[in-house]
């Protein structure tokens, strides 16, 4: 069961000082253990004032690996994920987690269930297999280093052959977005669009990108560039920089920028890293699309 944080008032009375409830959380795969951390994290997102005290085991691929895997859930019982495909492995897992009374769940086997059913094939049960060095695999190293090399503005002279471009003033969050992009295989290029700074004339001439426009509220930027300043122990140094009139300034001449040139403008200001990227890999499909269509 989840232990609750708790702490004493000075009259010697219990009073609950923490909220957050603690619990152990395994998880176990025969790889590196990502699609676990990425799915107990979307679960846990869901429950507030829940704290989970991980226990990670990557690359378990033997009897003296999973031993001592055992012996920590033994000793920390709790919620159980696993990915492992050897059927020796998992046997002696689940017994050990029935013995004990801790859920233990492959997270992969109600979606192996729903291939298998719809695609009457069995799975090859390969360990590691959503790693392998495939074409995809050297595709996405290919599109991190161009997406590194055409960060803020760098070599404009390489830019026809990114995917997407992506252009916004400071703090519209351009670079997280081109590199999680990146890792999908997709080569973005970003520009910083600054009023006062001419803007490189090869942005103007591409044919072969999507070029989409981020954007966010004026109280949204200046709040993080507010908190950039403080990092930098720099708060009183470019006051322009902060100004809320001059920030307004800058987003209306974004926007016009775009309306020019016919490019889709996103707001990010309520929308996650994912989220933007999500919205921009559809624009990318739709514009796609409309080039496919005969005639067009």
């Amino acid at each position: 069961m989840p232990a609750h944080s708790q702490g004493r008032s000075s009259s010697g009375d219990e009073t609950v000082s923490d909220p957050r409830s603690f619990f152990h959380l395994h998880l176990i795969s025969d790889s590196t253990g990502e699609t676990l951390m990425t799915v107990s994290r979307a679960a846990l997102a869901q429950y507030e004032n829940i704290q989970p005290i991980e226990h990670v085991y990557p690359l378990v691929r033997s009897d003296r690996q999973l031993d001592r895997v055992l012996t920590e859930i033994e000793a920390a019982p709790g919620i159980v994920l696993y990915t492992l495909v050897a059927d020796e492995q998992i046997h002696r897992l689940e017994r050990v987690c029935r013995d004990h009374g801790v859920p233990c769940v492959n997270i992969l086997d109600p979606v192996f269930a729903v291939f298998q059913s719809y695609l009457k094939v069995q799975e090859t049960r390969r360990v590691g297999g959503q790693h392998a060095l495939d074409a995809d695999y050297f595709r996405r190293i290919d599109a991190l280093n161009y997406t590194m090399m055409h960060d803020d503005g760098q070599m404009p002279e390489g830019l026809d052959e990114a995917d997407v471009v992506l252009i916004g003033i400071s703090r519209t969050s351009k670079t997280p977005t081109s590199i999680y992009l990146a890792n999908r295989g997709i080569k973005a290029a970003n520009f910083p669009i600054v009023p006062e700074i001419p803007i490189t004339p090869a942005l103007f001439e591409v044919r072969r990108p999507l070029v989409v426009g981020l954007v966010a509220s004026a109280e949204r930027i200046l709040q993080v560039r507010q908190n950039r300043l403080l990092s930098l122990n720099a708060i009183g140094q470019n006051e322009r920089y902060v100004d809320r009139s001059a920030i307004s300034e800058e987003i209306s001449f974004m926007r016009r920028l775009c309306a020019e040139h016919g490019w889709p403008v996103i707001d990010v200001t309520r929308r996650s890293i994912e989220e933007t990227a999500a919205a921009i890999m559809s624009l990318m499909k739709e514009r796609k699309q409309l080039r496919d269509i005969p005639g067009e």
